[in-house]
């Protein structure tokens, strides 16, 4: 049996992978502001990912932080740090998934690319199977893309182990942000739980990141 949220959510993936809906998309009327499940949820943008879904949870049920990659940013970390401290939540999960774009560049090739450097834009279009169309122009800001660290490959690669590791770096180093952040107490009677998964987006399944 389910002792924790995230395992909860764990077994409703299992059977989310087999077919299975749980997530029900209706309005579910007045409900309180703090989540009913005490878990906050950060994972990426992909458009693949319905993380109601593939959780099995309901409105009301978590916070989901979500942005490109799924990566621990300050902002992510500003949000966790609000919903632990003043929305009660104690168990922090975070994923990442196969296939993921942000494989497939670097900050300085990106960086590169919008701002017009011929060979840069020449590699994304070919990494991303579009035309690349530069900026040709310079910015401060964002300050960095996060791209997962490794060479690049083609967008929407199938998974091998070269990208599995490095999906599992990236978790790995959200997950240490996490627990060492002097804000987000890991012991005692406040402690929160963190753990991390790469989700499979052709199978639907959870794999955990130990």
């Amino acid at each position: 049996m389910p002792t924790t949220a995230t395992d909860s959510c764990l077994e409703h993936n299992a059977r989310y992978a087999r077919g299975e809906g749980l997530h029900v998309a209706t309005h579910p009327g007045s409900q309180p502001i703090r989540p009913a499940r005490r878990l906050a949820v950060v994972a990426c943008m992909d458009a693949r990912m319905d993380v109601e879904d593939l959780l099995g949870i309901q409105t009301g049920d978590a916070h989901v932080i979500r942005n490109a990659g799924g990566v621990v940013t300050d902002d992510v970390i500003r949000c966790l740090i609000i919903s632990h401290h003043l929305l009660d939540t104690n168990e922090i999960v975070l994923i990442h998934h196969t296939k993921c774009g942000m494989l497939a560049f670097t900050d300085d090739l990106l960086k590169a690319g919008l701002e017009g450097d011929p060979a840069a834009t020449d590699l994304l279009g070919k990494a991303t199977g579009r035309s690349f169309t530069p900026c040709r122009t310079s910015s401060a800001s964002p300050a960095a893309f996060h791209a997962f660290r490794g060479a690049p490959e083609p967008l929407d690669s199938p998974r091998n182990e070269a990208n599995i590791e490095r999906l599992s770096a990236d978790v790995r180093r959200g997950m240490a942000a996490i627990l060492s952040h002097p804000w987000i107490p890991t012991t005692g009677p406040d402690a929160v739980t963190v753990r991390g998964f790469i989700y499979d987006v052709d199978t639907g399944r959870l794999e955990e990141v130990k």
